[in-house]
C-alpha cells in the first residue's frame, strides 16, 4: 500500500474552512462539485472561506447546519472535486483508516490508525467510527478514509485516545435532506 499516493488523493478532496475574517477553522470534504460538508462547530458562521488544493480560496455559504448532529453543508461555487464515498457499514474492526486535515494549521497532514469499533460510546448513544489515530484542532470536518481512499466518515473529535468520526451514511442522509426541495 502506498500511503503517500493515498494521502495525495485525499488532499484533493480535503479543504480548509475558516470564518470569513480568517479566524478559527478546520477541514471539510469536497462532497460533490459545488458542495462541502464539515462539522457544524467548524462552520459556525453563515459565510466561510474555503481553501482548496493549490492555495486558492473561495467564499462559501452555510446552507444547512445541524448542531445536534454536528454537521454543516456549505455551498462552494466553483469547487470541482467530489469525494468517493462509501457508507462505512463494511468497515471491520482492525481495518486501516487514514485522516487528512489541517491540524494546527499544517495543510494536508495525514494520520493513520485502525478501526477499534463502530457503534455508540454509551448504550443508546449515536453511532461513531472509533479509530486509534490522532486528531488535533484543524482535523475536524476532514475525511476519514479506508485504504482504498473511499471516505467512510467525517472526523469530529477525540474521546480519550480514540478519534471519533461520523459515519458517511449519516452524512449522506444529512446532505440528502438538506438538498431535497421541500
Amino acid at each position: 500500500m502506498d500511503l503517500a499516493a493515498l494521502a495525495a488523493d485525499l488532499r484533493r478532496i480535503t479543504v480548509a474552512v475558516t470564518r470569513a475574517d480568517g479566524v478559527g477553522g478546520g477541514a471539510g470534504i469536497a462532497w460533490a462539485p459545488g458542495w462541502v460538508v464539515t462539522n457544524a462547530h467548524v462552520a459556525a458562521h453563515a459565510r466561510v472561506i474555503i481553501g482548496i488544493a493549490g492555495g486558492e480560496h473561495i467564499e462559501g455559504q452555510v446552507v444547512a447546519r445541524d448542531r445536534g448532529a454536528d454537521l454543516a453543508l456549505l455551498r462552494a461555487p466553483g469547487l470541482a472535486n467530489g469525494a468517493l464515498i462509501t457508507d462505512g457499514m463494511e468497515l471491520r474492526i482492525g481495518a486501516l483508516v487514514v485522516a487528512v486535515g489541517h491540524p494546527f494549521g499544517v495543510p494536508g497532514a495525514l494520520s493513520a490508525g485502525i478501526v477499534q469499533a463502530v457503534g455508540p460510546l454509551v448504550p443508546g448513544g449515536r453511532r461513531w467510527i472509533q479509530a486509534d489515530l490522532r486528531l488535533a484542532p484543524g482535523n475536524s470536518g476532514g475525511p476519514l478514509a479506508d485504504a482504498r481512499g473511499h471516505v467512510v466518515g467525517l472526523n469530529t473529535m477525540m474521546a480519550g485516545s480514540l478519534a471519533l468520526a461520523i459515519p458517511s451514511s449519516e452524512v449522506q442522509r444529512f446532505v440528502a435532506s438538506a438538498t431535497t426541495p421541500a
